[in-house]
């Protein structure tokens, strides 16, 4: 049987990796599965910064915009339903493209999820009503002092994701880090994963002109339409809490832009921390010419 490809592009936000997929697809003449997990809901288009109608038409894609806000979706039914899809795209083809910027969704895919114990549903109970008395600030001194790792690696700034890392490491005194990366699911594929960077300031200076656009093309009416449902967790994200913030009149416009801009800079060094984790991947600079990652992929298969 002939082995079958997963080539996973990762990378920064803002960095091009949407655009070095659409190219590497039309190159293998394949498919893209997202495995960018704000760009699965279809009433979040600019603030993710999800494929264009001509990107879309540049390649098949899947994953993107499936979902509703109001859906309970989560990297384990992200990874049943990807994997699935695999397995259909796979027949038609020895070669599939994965792109995104997610580490978790990512790693969900290519190594499968990690194993942890049951945990005390008190736990998680304190650890709610912490976040509403106290703050998500309080969580994340907690998380730092009880697992540097997962603070230094983790989405910081989801609450969801906080409480979870805590709650593991309080309720089996271990830290949260180290139930990562332990037994993984074997795959009937292999993954080549590339990934793209920048020096630090050109990186920064690329969120910025994005989040410049996204204000330019209308990201202010698009939160601006989602406000009622500000509570739901797929929303409490870069790029529209801090545009909540404005509406409801806590914050001046420019000074919301800005904490967009730091906020998702904050996340492209996370996204770097996660991804760099990874000693099997081929990094390339952003401008690197598309036949040379073409080249190295050829190599390898």
């Amino acid at each position: 049987m002939k082995t079958k490809y997963l080539i996973s592009i990762v990378g920064p936000t803002a960095i091009g990796k949407t655009a070095l997929s659409i190219k590497l697809a039309q190159h293998f003449n394949t498919e893209i599965i997202s495995a960018d997990s704000r760009q699965f809901f279809k009433e979040m288009h600019i603030g993710t910064a999800a494929p264009t109608p001509n990107e879309l038409a540049g390649a098949k894609h899947h994953f993107i915009h499936h979902k509703s806000i109001h859906d309970t979706y989560n990297v384990g039914a992200f990874e049943k339903d990807a994997l699935q899809k695999l397995s259909f795209l796979f027949e038609l083809n020895d070669t599939i493209i994965m792109v995104g910027g997610s580490g978790l969704y990512v790693d969900a895919v290519t190594h499968g999820l990690d194993d942890f114990p049951e945990i005390d549903k008190n736990i998680r109970e304190s650890l709610n009503k912490d976040l509403k008395t106290k703050g998500l600030e309080h969580l994340q001194n907690q998380l730092q002092s009880l697992d540097i790792e997962a603070f230094k690696t983790i989405a910081i700034d989801n609450p969801h994701r906080v409480i979870r890392a805590l709650e593991i490491s309080m309720g089996t005194g271990k830290p949260y880090s180290s139930f990562l990366n332990q037994g993984k699911a074997k795959r009937n594929f292999k993954t080549i994963t590339i990934g793209l960077t920048a020096e630090r300031e050109a990186i920064y200076n690329r969120i910025n002109e994005r989040v410049d656009i996204m204000i330019r093309d209308g990201l202010i009416n698009e939160v601006k339409n989602l406000f009622e449902y500000k509570h739901l967790n797929a929303l409490n994200t870069v790029g529209y809490k801090e545009i909540f913030n404005y509406i409801d009149g806590s914050w001046e416009l420019d000074f919301a832009i800005s904490e967009i801009k730091k906020n998702t800079r904050r996340f492209a060094k996370r996204q770097l921390t996660w991804f760099k984790k990874n000693n099997n991947t081929f990094w390339f600079d952003y401008k690197t010419p598309i036949n040379n990652i073409i080249k190295t992929i050829e190599d390898v298969i």
